[in-house]
């Protein structure tokens, strides 16, 4: 049985699926606008029937209920990049996590912080450049030089998280020869790190059951949703200069975080029926959250379409900010991204000079992750010209 949630006008025999291709972000917002005097929750007919939700009451239901709401099924299913990890696990997650939280706790990667620092010293600092692909080089290269001290090859790396960058469907399709390209690499380091020790991430989880499948997965799920930070970050930067101190970077990426959440839509599957407003969905729904959705809420957030780092002065509403998810399903690479983030950033503003924005297309474009349509391209000037 359906349910009687208000939902954006369908698309006969498609229902939704044509817009969600095509502009996802247009119909989440007129979703969001029909329901914000009904408890901010909307329907959706994506080929089963879906519910969306931006409420912080709806976010805290949907992470901390794992019985009901379930990981297995959802999106990510459908990229193989993401599907075989701890991401899409159900039964024994908890006891997966705690095995693998060590490394990737925030004292922990502290020890990792001299060798991203010094692997992005080797990316070189033009005068004029376009700040998503230079954010792109500079996290492969930080990534490379945590999880592998920058012993994977450089080009492999590049070519096996390539696809991820292009647009649906092509992050989806499989890609056997690549993936047992890289797979083979990783088991081939994994095996020395294991004969000959060693302190990056692969040495911690080469030593777990599927601990190598667990690295390329979290390398899959960490490169993108860090380069499109990284990218939208040094973008405001460089049309807030009052902002470019170290003292505030910290607060230009949770702002950067909020305004665009790299995971822009967290999707589970019920596991039995559910009543809602109601209606009741049918055990396999879809049960949506959306952190862009919740971050952009103007009942929650004053202003909610400025950039303005200032408001992280304050936390906000719990369950009202979710660029990592929340709960138990925190995601696990949360200090590693900040790390990367903080050191590209300093990188930038190291000697004192600013960044000026030249020209650009920041425009949100959602796929697997919520990137800029790019190009981004800043001037970096010397402390002399600020």
């Amino acid at each position: 049985m359906t349910t009687p949630l208000l939902a954006p006008a369908t698309t006969p025999y498609a229902g939704h699926l044509l817009r969600w291709s095509r502009e996802p972000l247009a119909l989440l917002h007129e979703g969001a606008a029909l329901s914000r005097d009904s408890g901010k929750l909307f329907g959706l007919s994506l080929g089963l029937p879906a519910v969306v939700g931006s409420s912080p009451e709806w976010n805290r239901r949907l992470l901390s209920d794992l019985v009901t709401f379930r990981s297995a099924g959802s999106f990510s299913l459908f990229v193989p990049y993401l599907a075989g990890g701890i991401i899409l696990t159900d039964q024994g997650h908890a006891g997966r996590r705690q095995v693998l939280n060590p490394p990737f706790g925030k004292r922990s990667l502290e020890r990792l912080r001299g060798r991203v620092r010094t692997a992005l010293r080797l990316e070189r600092l033009e005068s004029t450049f376009d700040a998503l692909a230079w954010a792109d080089r500079a996290v492969l290269r930080m990534l490379n030089a945590a999880y592998f001290d920058s012993e994977l090859d450089a080009r492999l790396l590049h070519d096996f998280l390539a696809p991820l960058r292009s647009p649906f469907p092509l992050p989806a399709l499989p890609r056997p020869l690549l993936f047992g390209r890289m797979d083979a690499a990783l088991h081939a380091l994994a095996r020395r790190r294991l004969q000959e020790g060693g302190d990056d991430l692969l040495t911690h989880l080469a030593r777990w059951p599927g601990g190598v499948r667990e690295t390329r997965v979290s390398l899959a799920a960490g490169h993108d949703t860090t380069t499109h930070t990284l990218a939208w970050a040094i973008w405001h930067l460089s049309q807030y200069p009052e902002w470019q101190r170290e003292d505030g970077l910290k607060a230009v990426i949770k702002e950067t975080l909020r305004l665009y959440p790299p995971g822009w839509m967290g999707s589970r599957r019920l596991s039995r029926p559910l009543e809602l407003e109601g209606g009741m969905l049918p055990k396999g729904a879809l049960a949506l959250y959306s952190p862009y959705l919740s971050a952009r809420d103007p009942g929650t957030w004053p202003d909610p379409d400025a950039f303005l780092p200032q408001r992280w002065e304050r936390p906000p509403p719990a369950w009202s900010y979710l660029p990592f998810g929340g709960g138990e399903r925190l995601c696990l690479g949360i200090h590693l991204a900040n790390l990367l983030l903080e050191e590209a950033l300093l990188y930038l503003l190291a000697g004192g000079g600013a960044l000026r924005p030249v020209r650009g297309d920041p425009t949100p474009r959602p796929g697997v992750t919520l990137g800029p349509a790019g190009p981004l391209i800043v001037e970096r000037c010397p402390a002399r010209l600020r």
